[in-house]
């Protein structure tokens, strides 16, 4: 048959641990194995990015890669991309608030594939925005509410650095 991997990967900063058949895709593992059903599954060849997710921080098509070759490595599904508490995240709540799903099948991959630029670049132009999401297909909205949630989740990144910075700043002052 094939061989099976004992593996360990860091998911939404729970350590989580299973057993892999050699041929199992990160994006089966996480949806059958641990129930993580945010995960979509499209075209099942890395082309239409539903099934994005980050590893150590990257985006990855994670119907692509095996799930034996994420031992060891930190995962964030859609499922650990809010706030701790449960509640939604900046860039979940600007796709909302800018109506930048239809349907909701690319969400997932489009919410990551943002938030991984927007922890690398708190000021991206259009043109950074479009590469970020190059790898992610959606029928639905044309992009457009979908750059303007991302632009708008860059705002409030900004702004809640300044405000950070500010008090980091009179604290050291007392």
């Amino acid at each position: 048959m094939g061989s099976s991997h004992e593996i360990e990967v860091l998911v939404n900063g729970e350590t989580r641990t299973g057993t892999a058949p050699g041929r199992m895709t990160l994006a089966d593992f996480l949806r059958d194995e641990l129930g993580l059903t945010g995960t979509h599954l499209g075209c099942e060849h890395g082309v239409c990015g539903a099934c994005t997710v980050l590893l150590d921080g990257e985006p990855i098509r994670s119907c692509i890669m095996l799930a034996a070759q994420a031992d060891g490595h930190a995962v964030t599904t859609i499922e650990g991309a809010g706030l701790p508490d449960g509640g939604l995240g900046i860039v979940q709540e600007e796709f909302c608030a800018a109506h930048a799903l239809q349907c909701g099948f690319c969400t997932p991959g489009m919410v990551l594939a943002g938030q991984a630029l927007l922890e690398r670049n708190r000021r991206p132009t259009t043109a950074d925005i479009d590469e970020a999401l190059s790898g992610n297909i959606c029928r639905c909205t044309g992009y457009v509410q979908i750059r303007e949630a991302l632009d708008r989740a860059a705002g409030r990144y900004r702004l809640q650095d300044e405000q950070t910075e500010v008090g980091f700043g009179a604290r050291t002052h007392d």
